[in-house]
C-alpha cells in the first residue's frame, strides 16, 4: 500500500556551517601501514615488537634465505643505528656465496605489483665486519659488496629485479626501481647478497611510483581517491583513541612524526599492533590540501584514554602538572610548524619538508571522549588558556565523553560553557532505531552556548554490519544534522577504514585488501552528502499519516545556486510525496535525481557484486512535483537555478 505525504519547502534561510561534513581517519583496522599508506613492506625498519603482538619480534614478515646452496646468518643489531629513533638493524653475513644468502619480505598479506608499473626500492646499509682482522685477511676489506633486490612469485619466478653496489662504513641510502614483467597480487620482495661479507640493513622500503598525486612517500592512490571523492571538508586525524594512547609514554606526538622517514620515532599502536608514522603529519596536512578538506588535528588533553584495555586496571593517566609547560609548548609549536613563516623554527621545519606556504590550520581538536576528571579539566584548562593567549585565530575543540548523555557527557558540557570553549566534540554509536527517534536532538540545543563536532557517530545493525538500513538511519539524522546546521559545525562517521582479515572495529565505511575496495551502503550516503552538501538550509516540512518513516531536509549552495532536496524513507512501500517548491520561485526545469535504495538488510559484502548502489536520472520539475519515494530509499534531487 503506497503512503502519501506532502513537503514543503519555504525560503525561510537557516545558516549551515560550510565544513559540516568531513571525515575522521583513525590508524584503526591497519587504515594506515597496509592501507591508506602505500608503503608495500611489512616492518620495514625491523621495530616490531612482542609489546604490540606477543608471537612478534625485530625480525617478524622478515625471512632468511639461502639459495642455490649459499650459507650465511642474520642477526638484529641496535649498535651504531641510523638515528636514535629507529634503533634496530639486521646484519647479514655471506660465507658462501651459492646464488645468494638475504631476506625476504611478504608485505601485506602479499605484496600486489602491476606488470609495467614502476615501484622504487630504497634502504639503507653500511658494510659491517664485526671482525676487521678477518675481513682484511679475507681480502674482503674496502671491497663494495654486490646486492640484488628482487620482486619474485611465491614459486620463485622473478618478475623484476636490479643490482646494487653497498660500500663504505657509514650508513647510507640506496634505491632502485623495479618494473614487473606480469602482474601479481601476492608477490614478495627479496634483497641477496652475492658475495662473501657482511652488511647491515635498515629502512628497506618499497613504494608504487604511482602514488596520489603522484606524492613521494605517499598515499595508495586508489584508497585515496575513495575517500577524496567523499568531497569531505576537513578531516580529523590521528585519532580517536589512537591519539591520546595506552597511557602518557604511548600518547601521539607528532614532533615523532615528522621529518626524514628514518628519524620518525614509530611506536606501539593502542588498538594492538605497530604504527610505523610513514604517514605523519605532514602526509596528512598535504592530503588535506590535495583534496580541498581542512585539517583538524587531534592532540591529547595531557591525559591518557582511560578505556584501554591493553593495559587492565591503568585507567587515565595524566601529564604531571611540572611538565604540562613543555607538553603545551609542543602543541603550540604545532601552530608554528602548520602556519608559521619559513623564518621561524618549526616553519623552516615545514619548508625543508617541501611546503614553504602556510597549510592554513584552522580547527585543534584537544582531548578525545575522555573521562571528564578533576586531573583532565586542570589541563584541558592550561591547554585552552595558552592557545586562547597565543594563538586566538585557532578554534580549540574540546569534549565531552564517549556518549550521547550521562555524567562525561553532562560534566563536559558544563566545564565547557564555564570556559568559552567554541566546539565540544561528541560520540555515539547506536542502534539504527535511535537515530529516527531522535532526529529532534540538535532541536533542543540551547543556542550561543557552544556549537557541536559530532565527531564519531554511526548506525549499529545487530551483527555490527554495514546494512542499507543502518546507512538510511545515518541518513535520516543527516538530515536533522543540516537543519541544525547553525549549531552543528562539523560531523564526520567512524571509523573510515578496515583492512580485511585485520579489523579490531565494525562496522566500517571503506573494506579494502590489497587490490579490491568495497564500499557500504553508508559509504554511498556519506558521498551523496558531501556532495550535495549546502550552506543555506531552507525550512523544510513533512506532512504524512505515517510517522517516523520519512526525514528530508533542502539545502542551497550559495557558489552554484543550486537546490538540493533530500528525502529518506524506511517504510517498506513506496511514498507518494508531493513536493512543494513554489515559495522559491522555481519553474520547470531539469534537475537530477539520485537514488540509493534496496533490502534493508543488504550490506554489499566483500568478494560479491555490490547490491546497495546509486543510480541517477534526469527528471523535468515542475513547482509542485510528485515523486514516488523508493522503500527502503535515500533520494537526493538537485536542482540548477532558473536561468
Amino acid at each position: 500500500m503506497t503512503t502519501t505525504a506532502t513537503i514543503k519547502v519555504t525560503a525561510a534561510k537557516t545558516r549551515i556551517s560550510p565544513d559540516l561534513f568531513g571525515i575522521f581517519f583513525e590508524d584503526l583496522n591497519y587504515a594506515a601501514d597496509g592501507g591508506l599508506y602505500a608503503e608495500l613492506i611489512q616492518n620495514r625498519s625491523f621495530e616490531y615488537q612482542a609489546t604490540e603482538q606477543p608471537t612478534w619480534n625485530s625480525l617478524s614478515f622478515w625471512e632468511f634465505t639461502e639459495r642455490g646452496g649459499a650459507k650465511g646468518m642474520w642477526a638484529v643489531s641496535d649498535s651504531s643505528p641510523v638515528h636514535p629513533n629507529n634503533p634496530h638493524c639486521v646484519q647479514v653475513r655471506s660465507s658462501k656465496t651459492g646464488d645468494g644468502v638475504g631476506l625476504m619480505n611478504p608485505g601485506f598479506d602479499g605484496i600486489p605489483v602491476k606488470s609495467g608499473e614502476t615501484y622504487d626500492v630504497s634502504f639503507f646499509a653500511r658494510q659491517n665486519y664485526m671482525n676487521q682482522a678477518w675481513a682484511a685477511d679475507s681480502g674482503l676489506e674496502g671491497r663494495p659488496m654486490p646486492v640484488v633486490v628482487r620482486l619474485e612469485s611465491l614459486d620463485g619466478t622473478v618478475l623484476a629485479e636490479a643490482p646494487l653496489q653497498i660500500a663504505g662504513r657509514e650508513w647510507s641510502r640506496f634505491a632502485a626501481t623495479l618494473v614487473p614483467n606480469r602482474t601479481d597480487p601476492k608477490a614478495r620482495f627479496v634483497l641477496l647478497l652475492k658475495a662473501n661479507g657482511m652488511i647491515a640493513l635498515d629502512e628497506i622500503s618499497l613504494f608504487p611510483r604511482s602514488t596520489f598525486r603522484d606524492r613521494r612517500n605517499g598515499l595508495r592512490s586508489d584508497l585515496a581517491q575513495t575517500v577524496a571523492d567523499l568531497k569531505p571538508r576537513f578531516i580529523r586525524f590521528p585519532g580517536g583513541c589512537l591519539a591520546h594512547g595506552d597511557g602518557v609514554s604511548n600518547f601521539y606526538r607528532w614532533k615523532d612524526t615528522i621529518g626524514p622517514i628514518e628519524q620518525r620515532k614509530g611506536q606501539r599502536n593502542i588498538w594492538g599492533y605497530h604504527q610505523s608514522v610513514g604517514l605523519g603529519y605532514y602526509e596528512y596536512f598535504q592530503y588535506c590540501e590535495d583534496i580541498g578538506a581542512k585539517p583538524l588535528p587531534v592532540v591529547p588533553a595531557g591525559v591518557s584514554c582511560q578505556n584501554s584495555d591493553h593495559t587492565p586496571g591503568l585507567g587515565q593517566q595524566c601529564v604531571p602538572i611540572a611538565d604540562m609547560p613543555a607538553y603545551i609548548q609542543d602543541l603550540l609549536d604545532l601552530v608554528e610548524w602548520a602556519n608559521g613563516p619559513v623564518t621561524s623554527k618549526w616553519g623552516a621545519k615545514r619548508a625543508e619538508a617541501g611546503h614553504p606556504l602556510p597549510f592554513g590550520l584552522e580547527y585543534l581538536g584537544v582531548g578525545n571522549e575522555d573521562h571528564i576528571t578533576s586531573g583532565f579539566q586542570e589541563r584541558f584548562k592550561m591547554i585552552f588558556d595558552a592557545f586562547k593567549a597565543q594563538h586566538p585565530e585557532i578554534t580549540v575543540i574540546g569534549t565531552v565523553g564517549p556518549n550521547h548523555s550521562g555524567s562525561d557527557y553532562d560534566a563536559g558540557w558544563a566545564f565547557g560553557r564555564k570556559l568559552g570553549v567554541p566546539i565540544v566534540d561528541e560520540h555515539y554509536y547506536v542502534a539504527p532505531d535511535w537515530f529516527w527517534d531522535n532526529l529532534n536532538f540538535y532541536d533542543r540545543y540551547k543556542r550561543g552556548t557552544g556549537e557541536v563536532y559530532l565527531g564519531e557517530y554511526a548506525a549499529h545493525d545487530a551483527g555490527r554490519r554495514s546494512t542499507l538500513r543502518a546507512a538510511l538511519a545515518e541518513a535520516a539524522y543527516m538530515t536533522a544534522l543540516e537543519r541544525n546546521g547553525d549549531v552543528v559545525r562539523l560531523a564526520s562517521y567512524a571509523p573510515l577504514l578496515a583492512r580485511r582479515g585485520h579489523t579490531q572495529w565494525t562496522p566500517d565505511l571503506i573494506y579494502f585488501d590489497n587490490t579490491t575496495i568495497c564500499l557500504t551502503p553508508s559509504y554511498f550516503v556519506q558521498k551523496l552528502f558531501g556532495q550535495n552538501a549546502g550552506d543555506e538550509y531552507l525550512q523544510t516540512s513533512i506532512e504524512t499519516e505515517t510517522s517516523k518513516v520519512l526525514a528530508a531536509s533542502t539545502v542551497r549552495d550559495s557558489k552554484s545556486g543550486d537546490t538540493i532536496v533530500k528525502r529518506v524513507s524506511r517504510n517498506d512501500a513506496p511514498v507518494r510525496t508531493t513536493i512543494d517548491f513554489s515559495t522559491l520561485g522555481i519553474k520547470a526545469g531539469p534537475a537530477t535525481c539520485t537514488v540509493l535504495a534496496g533490502d534493508p538488510n543488504a550490506d554489499n559484502s566483500f568478494g560479491k557484486a555490490p547490491t546497495i548502489v546509486p543510480t541517477t536520472t534526469t527528471l523535468s520539475l515542475e513547482p509542485k512535483y510528485e515523486l514516488d519515494l523508493s522503500p527502503h530509499s535515500l533520494t537526493v534531487i538537485r536542482v540548477a537555478p532558473n536561468p
